[in-house]
C-alpha cells in the first residue's frame, strides 16, 4: 500500500481559496513537461464543488486548451452559472501565464427516486487479486492509483490488434468518507490509460516514441455511489479514429457489478514527423 503517494494526491486536490470564486492549485514536484490532465480536471471539479451548497456532481464536460506548466500554480476561476431547485451548474476556467489552459462545466443534482437500470458487468473478468500490478521499466515510483490489466498489459500487447481493454483500478490507500473526494479521485484516475485505447486497433501504444498523443476533451457522468479506494473495473473501448483524432469510451463498474460512471474522451493521435 502506498498511502503516502495517495495522500500527496489528496493534498493536490485541497485547493487554496484566494478570493471569492477563485482558487489556486499546485502540481507535484516531479520532472514532467506538462501537467497531468486528470489532475487539472480533478482540481477544477473541487473548485466548482466548493461553490455549491447542495447536491452531488452528476456530470462534467471539459476541454484541454493548452499544456499546463507544472512549475507554476494554476488559478481556477468559477462562474456560478445557475442555482436551481434540483440542478446547479458551474463553469470553471483554469488559468496559467494569463491564458486559459482548461475549462470545465459541471452539473450538480440533488438525489431523488427514479427509474433504475444499468448495463451488466462483463462476463469472465478475472479478479484483480489474480492479476499482476502494472510495472513500467525504469519507473519505481510509488503511485497513488494501482492498475491491473485483465487482458494483459499494453506493454506486452504491442502490435496486437484490439479495440478494448479492461483495467482494474483503485486508490492505493485509505480515503476518508467524503463522497466529493472519491468523485475527484475517480476523475483524476479516469484520464489514465483511456486515450491509449485508441491506439490498440493500430498495433501501437503510448510507449512508442513515434506517436504523439494529447487529450482534447473529457466528459463524465456519475451514476451511482462508489469508493475510489475499492477496486473498480474500467472497461475501455474505441469506436473511431480519423483525421488525427481518436475517440475512447469508458464504463466504470463497482466490484459488486453496479455501474458507477461513464466516460468519453477524444484526443490527438498522430505519427511524429521525421526530419
Amino acid at each position: 500500500m502506498s498511502q503516502a503517494a495517495l495522500d500527496n494526491v489528496v493534498r493536490l486536490l485541497d485547493l487554496e481559496a484566494i478570493e471569492i470564486n477563485i482558487f489556486r492549485g499546485v502540481s507535484p514536484d516531479e520532472q514532467h513537461q506538462r501537467v497531468f490532465g486528470g489532475q487539472v480536471a480533478g482540481q477544477a471539479l473541487v473548485a466548482a464543488a466548493r461553490t455549491v451548497s447542495a447536491g452531488a456532481v452528476h456530470s462534467l464536460h471539459a476541454y484541454f486548451l493548452r499544456p499546463g506548466d507544472p512549475k507554476v500554480p494554476i488559478l481556477y476561476q468559477v462562474d456560478r452559472i445557475r442555482d436551481g431547485r434540483s440542478c446547479t451548474t458551474r463553469r470553471v476556467v483554469a488559468i496559467q501565464h494569463g491564458q486559459p489552459i482548461f475549462n470545465l462545466a459541471a452539473s450538480f443534482h440533488t438525489d431523488e427516486e427514479g427509474f433504475e437500470w444499468h448495463m451488466p458487468f462483463p462476463e469472465g473478468v478475472p479478479s484483480p487479486e489474480s492479476l499482476p500490478e502494472l510495472q513500467v521499466r525504469g519507473d519505481d515510483r510509488d503511485r497513488a492509483i494501482v492498475m491491473r490489466f485483465a487482458e494483459g498489459s499494453p506493454l506486452d500487447r504491442h502490435h496486437e490488434l484490439a479495440t478494448r481493454q479492461l483495467v482494474w483500478m483503485r486508490a492505493d490507500g485509505v480515503l476518508p468518507d467524503d463522497p466529493l473526494l472519491h468523485t475527484c479521485l475517480l476523475t483524476y484516475a479516469s484520464d489514465m490509460t483511456l486515450l491509449d485505447t485508441t491506439l490498440l486497433p493500430h498495433g501501437t501504444s503510448s510507449i512508442d516514441d513515434t506517436t504523439m498523443m494529447a487529450s482534447l476533451d473529457h466528459a463524465m457522468w456519475f451514476h451511482r455511489p462508489f469508493r475510489a479506494d475499492s477496486w473498480f473495473l474500467y472497461v475501455q473501448d474505441t469506436p473511431s479514429s480519423s483525421s488525427g483524432r481518436g475517440l475512447a469510451r469508458g464504463t466504470v463498474f463497482n466490484r459488486d457489478g453496479s455501474l458507477a460512471a461513464s466516460v468519453v474522451q477524444e484526443g490527438l493521435i498522430r505519427k511524429k514527423r521525421t526530419s
